[in-house]
């Protein structure tokens, strides 16, 4: 009886064993799938997500540099050149309103039904001076025009269509800043100035326009780059896209960072071909030449004249274009570490452009400016940015400029002649040149602009509710 115990319990106790191997086998068998699992995820995170890389302190550095490569704009240009180009439609204006400001008159037998000038045969010419400032409408119509020919050598960052219903936005090729600088003079003989009169007939072609009635004119890009440009329209236009110098003389409401987009200057100096100086062959510290006395914010202009007046290394002076000032200013800006961009009439001014094509480091004294491309692109890199109520402080700026190291003025000056393409303007334009930013910058608003009319679309109610509803939608969130 006692064997025939001990030969159950022998053989229960093998069972469990036998059990208790075979669980034990599994639980390693299934670690070991999850491990390589995890192994593998890891693996692919890695490889997918390189931004993100698990690293120890001593391969910090080499973790931040690679930071700092994908965040350079340059990648993000790479991103934006594979993609399929900005469709654009632009109406077919009267030439008053574009080319006609330059004194261009359709010719030959379709004389009457032919709106722009044949750009492979001939090109008007804008006007010289100042003028060119402000001339980005001229260069956006240039770029649309060329993209209808199969052979013009431009770049492709937009592209004209002749369907408004397949296009992304609707430009509207009005010469405005020209308008303003040529014709706002009321002559003897008009009761009002030509620029006005443009801007009345701009604001009833487009609101009769099928394009306008269908998005409100949200999905449309007026351009209004001098800050006295449009001043009768565009209160009657602000819901379209605005392509603006600075917001210095716009409501919020009207205008603001999240519709519309701050174009740069076109530079009026000479650029800085070849420039083979350096730290020390650049002999003045800091420079400023140009309007001292200006009203509104540009008060900080003639405080800091005071300030800095007797630095010996320092040239803070009145100049204009007069007399060969822009020839002066271009030899000023190519001899100086330090250039000063100082708030002027309005926040921003073309003193900044000028700098970055003489690739002297710019000292932004301007509370209120904002920046072209500044999504893209970090100015910290190659500007210095004060508050005006720091620079208003004796001694605070110098000190500051004269703080900075060799090394470190090298590295923004080598900076900036890696970033001056974005802001130079050449027809046809070149890749990453200043016409094809501009496209980029409008193209990176259009999700937001299809929001915008997709929301204008959710009431029926009257069109003056659906007006007062998208006006307040426009005011900044932290404006109040």
């Amino acid at each position: 009886m006692a064997d025939k115990n001990s030969s159950a319990i022998g053989y229960v106790a093998r069972n469990l064993l036998l059990c208790l191997f075979v669980v034990t086998t599994i639980l390693f068998a299934l670690s070991c799938y999850f491990v390589l699992r995890s192994t593998a995820h890891n693996r692919f995170l890695s490889s997918t997500f390189p931004s993100r890389p698990f690293v120890s302190s001593t391969d910090d550095a080499i973790a931040k540099a690679v930071k700092r490569e994908r965040e350079n704009c340059r990648c993000d240009h790479k991103d934006e050149k594979s993609k399929s180009p900005l469709k654009v439609y632009m109406y077919d204006m009267d030439p008053e309103f574009h080319f006609g400001l330059l004194d261009w008159k359709p010719e030959g037998k379709k004389k009457k039904s032919s709106v722009w000038p044949d750009i492979q045969k001939f090109i008007p010419p804008y006007p010289g001076g100042l003028n060119l400032q402000h001339s980005i409408e001229y260069w956006l119509t240039l770029d649309l025009l060329a993209s209808a020919y199969p052979n013009t050598p431009s770049a492709n960052a937009a592209k004209r269509v002749y369907n408004s219903t397949e296009a992304d936005v609707i430009f509207v090729p009005f010469f405005s800043s020209l308008s303003y600088n040529r014709f706002s003079k009321v002559n003897p003989h008009q009761k009002t100035s030509r620029n006005k009169d443009l801007q009345r007939k701009l604001v009833a072609f487009l609101t009769a326009q099928e394009e306008w009635k269908r998005s409100g004119g949200r999905d449309h890009v007026v351009l209004a780059h001098h800050p006295n440009s449009m001043l009768d329209a565009r209160n009657k236009l602000f819901p379209a896209m605005f392509i603006l110098s600075d917001f210095g003389r716009y409501p919020p409401t009207v205008a603001n960072v999240e519709k519309d987009v701050i174009a740069p200057y076109k530079h009026v100096i000479k650029t800085y071909d070849n420039d083979t100086s350096g730290f020390d062959s650049r002999p003045t510290l800091l420079y400023f030449q140009g309007a001292i006395y200006r009203k509104d914010g540009g008060f900080v202009r003639q405080e800091l004249f005071y300030l800095l007046q007797d630095e010996k290394d320092v040239h803070f002076s009145f100049g204009s274009v007069r007399n060969g000032g822009v020839n002066k200013a271009s030899q000023g800006m190519h001899s100086s570490k330090f250039c000063l961009n100082i708030a002027g009439d309005t926040p921003s001014s073309n003193r900044l452009f000028d700098a970055i094509a003489s690739h002297c480091v710019p000292v932004i004294i301007s509370d209120e400016i904002e920046l072209p491309f500044e999504d893209v692109i970090d100015y910290s890199e190659f500007s210095v940015f004060v508050r005006t109520t720091d620079a208003l402080k004796e001694n605070f700026l110098v000190n500051l400029i004269r703080g900075i190291s060799k090394e470190e003025w090298t590295r923004m000056w080598n900076r900036l002649k890696e970033v001056e393409k974005f802001y130079e303007f050449h027809f046809p334009s070149k890749v990453d040149d200043a016409v094809q930013m501009i496209w980029q910058a409008i193209a990176r608003k259009v999700p937001s602009v299809k929001m915008r009319v997709h929301k204008s679309r959710r009431f029926s109610g009257s069109a003056s509710e659906v007006e007062k509803q998208s006006i307040w939608s426009l005011i900044p969130r932290n404006f109040w």
